[in-house]
This record gives structure tokens, sequence and C-alpha cells, in this order.
């Protein structure tokens, strides 16, 4: 298992409770309301390793007996980056654990012809630069629309992010690492391959339509 902090490197949050609860996940007959209340579950628990290294710095505080010095999280805090739609889907489980990180949207589909990655939509907070960055998306797959993504967050000019998914595909984290080097990558598992549609296998189908109950 790779360091949370090695920049390119993968990092497969293998909590029992989380492979648990990706399990209900995948299974067909689970109904949108409790696969969202799953992912909402799973994306509290990544929120703790996706953070498990930020900067601490010392402030005083006062407790009901005595002054003190405590751990607070250091400087500008995060942004939490959601890739329209299913992003959505774990950024609502992110903030209950992270309530005070600014939130910025990415809207993308794919061609489903060519599998590129097609932006429609782009709205991050101005002072983003000055925060760590993490990009949202439950299904990392081509890698495509996760590369588009994050070289918009670049663009911005965030130097620190790192990306979140559920799922992974061999073939994306691939693409997604030559892209973007120096991103690092926390996901709940690593499946076997793509389908000759672009589909994660075994995966849990399109995370987007399972999430709202469009199909």
């Amino acid at each position: 298992m790779t360091s949370p902090a090695d920049a390119g490197q993968t990092l497969v949050v293998d909590h029992p409770m989380i492979q648990h609860k990706l399990t209900l996940m995948r299974r067909t007959k689970t109904a949108a309301n409790e696969f969202r209340l799953l992912l909402r579950e799973i994306s509290m628990l990544l929120a703790y390793e996706v953070t498990r290294d930020m900067p601490m710095e010392m402030v005083e505080i006062e407790t009901p007996l005595a002054k003190m010095m405590a751990p607070v999280v250091a400087g500008k805090k995060l942004c939490l980056v959601s890739v329209l739609r299913a992003g959505g889907g774990i950024l609502e489980g992110m903030l209950d654990i992270l309530p005070a990180a600014r939130v910025g949207h990415i809207g993308l589909y794919r061609d489903p012809v060519s599998l590129a990655a097609v932006e429609y939509y782009l709205k991050l907070p101005r002072d983003i630069s000055e925060r760590t960055a993490i990009v949202l998306d439950p299904m990392l797959a081509t890698g495509n629309s996760a590369a588009a993504a994050v070289a918009e967050v670049k663009a911005a000019g965030c130097q620190s992010i790192r990306f979140v998914c559920l799922i992974a595909a061999p073939e994306g984290l691939k693409t997604f690492h030559e892209v973007h080097p120096d991103v690092p990558v926390y996901t709940a598992a690593i499946d076997s391959h793509l389908n000759e549609h672009g589909y994660i296998v075994p995966g849990i189908g399109d995370a987007g339509d399972r999430i709202f109950g469009t199909k």
C-alpha cells in the first residue's frame, strides 16, 4: 500500500467498513435511496483518510478548567470540487465531515463515441489557489474526465490537489497518472478492467443513474 502523501500514487482505502458498504452498493437490487446513503457513509470515511496528513498548527484556547495549546488545521483549508453530476454523491458525505470547506463544481460528460471529456460548466472559489483541492468523482474509468477536471483546477492556480473516487479501473489510473503524476488518487477499490463501452467491470453500473434513480 502506498503512502497517501506520495505524488502520482494511488491509495486503496481498504477499511473493513468501507469494503462492506461498497459490496452493498455493488448489488443490482440495492435501491437508489439505499445507494445514496451508502455512498454518503463511505464518503465520510474516505474524508478521514484524504485529510490524514493535513498540516496542523498550535493555538491557545481555554477549556472550562484551564488555558492550553491545542492543534487546528493550519492556514486556508480545503476546497471540495465535485465533478457533475455523480460527484455530488461524494460531496454530501465529505461536507458532513468538512463543513467549512469551500465547494467548486465542474460539469463534464463523456462523449459516447470518443469517450473524451466534454466540459459544460465550471465554477470554482476565487481563492482556490490558496487551498488544498479535493476533486470528487465516484468512478475513475477511462481517466479522461478526471484528468480534465484536475487540469481545470490547476489552471485556476491550485497547486495542492488530491483526487477521490469510489472505484477505479487500471486503465483510468494509468491515464490519470500519466497526465497528472503530481496528484495522488484515493479510492475504495481498483476493479478488473473497462468494457467496450468504457464502463468499469465489475463496478457498480452508471453511478449517476444509480444515485438519482434515472435508469
